[in-house]
């Protein structure tokens, strides 16, 4: 397992985890709302909504920092696999935002029936969103460099990872 130590790949490392807290804390206020337990389903949601803003906030910010970066993944499955989870994430987390600020008015304005309706597909949303975020981390950051050490070399995600500690990777394993 490649350990970020600074750059690109730190941040990266950074916004999977917070996209790994999301979540967990979706998964846990759904837990509480069907148990009505609604003063920690409030809690939990407020939680899991600052996380994914963190994770907004830092994802800009390394785009702006760091610019776009190509994988210079090789044409293939893997590449395949590549984009056929990263099209419907980008395209899904474009689209939750509206549905999140949404069912946040709903609930804050204490229009529960409105709130609940919007709620279910965009708890849906953005729990695909936050899954395929890690997954998305672990296509760039750990299986690629694994699988085409070479390429990964010579691809702007090294360039712009810094250093890192790795393990298996200088091998060509």
């Amino acid at each position: 397992m490649r350990i970020p130590v600074h750059g690109k790949e730190l941040f990266a490392a950074f916004n999977s985890g917070l996209n790994a807290t999301s979540a967990l804390l979706l998964v846990t206020a759904y837990v509480f709302v069907r148990r009505r337990m609604y003063y920690a389903h409030g809690i939990t949601m407020s939680a899991a909504l600052l996380s994914s803003t963190v994770f907004l906030g830092s994802y800009l910010y390394s785009k702006f920092a760091y610019g776009e970066v190509t994988t210079g993944m090789p044409a293939g499955w893997f590449r395949t696999f590549y984009f056929i989870v990263l099209l419907p994430h980008v395209l899904l987390a474009i689209g939750m935002l509206p549905l999140i600020g949404m069912t946040v008015f709903f609930a804050a304005t204490r229009r529960w029936a409105s709130h609940r309706r919007i709620a279910r597909p965009t708890l849906g949303i953005w729990l695909y969103v936050s899954v395929t975020g890690v997954l998305i981390y672990f296509i760039l950051y750990q299986w690629y460099p694994a699988l085409y050490p070479e390429a990964f070399r010579g691809s702007d995600l090294f360039r712009h990872a810094g250093t890192a500690v790795q393990s298996g990777v200088e091998s060509g394993r």
